[in-house]
C-alpha cells in the first residue's frame, strides 16, 4: 500500500494494526530545512558506522552519530557508541519535535546517506537500552526519499515518501511487530540526512 503525503492527516494512524505511525508532513519549513541540513553536515562528528551482520564485520557507506542528554551507551548489529553532548542545532531541532510530538527524548541517532543507492536494511528499533514502546521520532533534511514498514508476521507493506523538514512518529507497539526499511535507489543523487530522536530507558 503506498501512501501519498500532500495534506497528511497528522493524527491518522498509518499503520492498518500493531502499532502507531503518525506522518506530520512538514514541521521545519524549506529555508529551515536548508539551515539545519547544512548545519548538521558540518558540525557533526559523522564516522562510517562499524556493524556485524551474518558475523561479518561490515563498514557502511552511509555515515552515523550519536547524542543526547548524557553518554548513553548504544549498541546494535553488534556496535557500541557513547553519546555526544548535543549541538545548538541538535538541541533546537529537539525541542521543536518535541513540542509537535507531544513527547520527550534523549537521545538522537544520526544517519547520513551520501545518494540514494546508500540506504537501510530491514530491521526495528527494538534494542534492549531503549524505553519499552517508547516513541521515536523521524526527522528528514534533504533529499525525498521512499519507506517501508513490513509486518513481521503478516508481511504486508505500508510505504510512504518522506520529505524534506518532515517528522514522522513511531509509537506503541510498532517496533515489536513491523520492520521498517529505506530502499536504496539510483534515482536520487543527493544527500539526505535522518534524525531519530529516542529514549534511553532510566
Amino acid at each position: 500500500m503506498m501512501l501519498f503525503t500532500d495534506q497528511p492527516d497528522q493524527s491518522k494512524n498509518l499503520l492498518p494494526k500493531d502499532g502507531v505511525v503518525n506522518y506530520q508532513g512538514r514541521v521545519f519549513d524549506a529555508r529551515d530545512s536548508l539551515h539545519y541540513l547544512a548545519q548538521l553536515s558540518e558540525h557533526i562528528a559523522w564516522r562510517n558506522d562499524q556493524v556485524v551482520i551474518f558475523g561479518k564485520p561490515i563498514t557502511t557507506k552511509r555515515k552515523v552519530a550519536w547524542y543526547g542528554d548524557q553518554p548513553y551507551r548504544y549498541t546494535y548489529s553488534h556496535s557500541s557508541k557513547d553519546a555526544l553532548p548535543w549541538t545548538s542545532a541538535l538541541m533546537e531541532i529537539k525541542q521543536k519535535v518535541e513540542a509537535a510530538s507531544a513527547e520527550t527524548y534523549n537521545c538522537c541517532l544520526l544517519n547520513l546517506y551520501h545518494h540514494g543507492e546508500e540506504g537501510m536494511a530491514w530491521h526495528s528499533d527494538d534494542e534492549e537500552e531503549l524505553k519499552p514502546n517508547g516513541a521515536i521520532a523521524s526527522v528528514s533534511l534533504g533529499a525525498e526519499r521512499k519507506f517501508v514498514f513490513k509486518h513481521k508476521k503478516t508481511g504486508e507493506k505500508v510505504e510512504l515518501w518522506l520529505e524534506t523538514g518532515s517528522l514522522l512518529v513511531m509509537k506503541g507497539i510498532t517496533q515489536s511487530c513491523w520492520l521498517h526499511q529505506l530502499p536504496p535507489t539510483k534515482k536520487v543523487s543527493t544527500a539526505r540526512i535522518n534524525l531519530t530522536f529516542r529514549t534511553i530507558a532510566g
